[in-house]
C-alpha cells in the first residue's frame, strides 16, 4: 500500500520523525510531498530551510521511500492517481476548515487518515526558543 504524507519539514525534528514512522507503519511505501517555499509562505511563513534542504533532510529519514518536491497544498484526484496513492495521512494539528480545504477529495474517497500530532515539539516552538536565547 502506498501512503502519502505532505509536509513543510522545516527544522526537521522528532515530531516529524514520529509522524513519518507512524505513517510508514500503515503501508509498505511512504511517499512524502514537500511544499515549495512559496506555497508555505502563502499560508504560514517563509521556511527557514530551503525546499532543497528540507528535501535532503526528509529523504534521509529511514521511514521515507520517496520524496516529491513542490507538493500541492490541496490534494486532488489527479495527484492521487498520478502517484498511485492508496492512503493520505496527516497530523491531527489542522483545523476542520483547513482539513476540508486541503484534503476534501481524499476525505470524500475514504482514503484519509489522521495521526496524533507530537505536541511536545514543533517548528514554531524551536523558532521561539531560538529567539529567546
Amino acid at each position: 500500500m502506498r501512503i502519502y504524507v505532505d509536509m513543510v519539514g522545516d527544522l526537521f525534528h522528532f515530531g516529524h520523525v514520529n509522524l513519518l514512522k507512524k505513517a510508514s507503519e500503515l503501508g509498505d511505501h511512504l511517499i512524502v510531498g514537500v511544499h515549495s517555499d512559496k506555497t508555505v509562505e502563502d499560508y504560514k511563513r517563509l521556511p527557514i530551510m530551503t525546499m532543497e534542504e528540507r528535501i535532503a533532510t526528509i529523504s534521509s529519514c529511514r521511514y521515507v521511500d520517496e520524496v516529491i518536491p513542490n507538493a500541492p497544498l490541496s490534494i486532488d484526484l489527479g495527484w492521487i492517481n498520478k502517484h498511485k496513492i492508496n492512503l493520505v495521512v496527516h497530523g491531527d494539528d489542522f483545523s476542520e476548515d483547513l482539513l476540508q480545504d486541503c484534503y476534501k477529495v481524499p476525505i470524500e474517497m475514504g482514503i484519509f487518515h489522521l495521526l496524533p500530532y507530537t505536541s511536545a515539539i514543533s517548528t514554531s516552538e524551536i523558532i521561539r526558543r531560538c529567539k529567546n536565547t
